[in-house]
């Protein structure tokens, strides 16, 4: 066991010789000059790459945009085609039959299922007969004497219903205000 200690000894005396014989390479200091064009060059490297995401993420963006404008209705259309499935189905009862409250009870049944499908969708009518004239929620179309006191600024009629989606006005309602 000893001459292995031995042989690993002299191995270690022998690579401390080469290294302390070993030529040494000086390198020369880069000058303040040569240092600032290097840190330039990475700066520019940087911001150019920087650019090409920036310009990337624009197109990408810009692409996915038009993508949600051309199927931002698509949701509401494929609710609204058993609507039309009904519709023509009622059209040809309607050149088929003559049975009047048959007929009647059918468009209702049309007429219910397109409000219950709006509604589903968020769509709901402003309710204005009665109500305090308000211009953040009405369009007085005319004002009319008012039968009583009490109906003065308030809504009598309404031209065109007002509808709210989720809360928010999408048209104002035409009315016409007691004065």
């Amino acid at each position: 066991m000893e001459e292995k200690e031995i042989k690993d000894t002299e191995a270690t005396i022998s690579a401390e010789n080469q290294a302390e014989n070993a030529p040494i390479v000086e390198t020369e200091p880069i000058s303040e000059l040569d240092q600032t064009k290097l840190d330039l060059s990475d700066q520019k490297d940087k911001y150019l790459r920087l650019l090409a995401e920036f310009e990337n993420f624009k197109r990408r963006t810009a692409k996915e945009r038009i993508d949600l404008i051309q199927t931002a209705g698509k949701d509401v259309i494929v609710s609204l085609l058993d609507v039309l499935d009904d519709c023509d189905r009622a059209e040809k009862q309607l050149n088929g039959s003559d049975d009047i409250s048959l007929q009647k009870e059918g468009i209702q049944l049309v007429f219910n299922k397109i409000r219950s499908t709006m509604q589903a969708k968020g769509l709901t009518p402003m309710e204005s007969i009665g109500k305090q004239f308000d211009v953040e929620l009405h369009e007085a179309i005319t004002e009319i004497p008012a039968a009583n006191d009490k109906m003065k600024g308030k809504v009598v009629d309404e031209v065109t219903k007002g509808y709210l989606l989720n809360d928010k006005i999408i048209r104002f309602a035409k009315v016409v205000v007691g004065k």
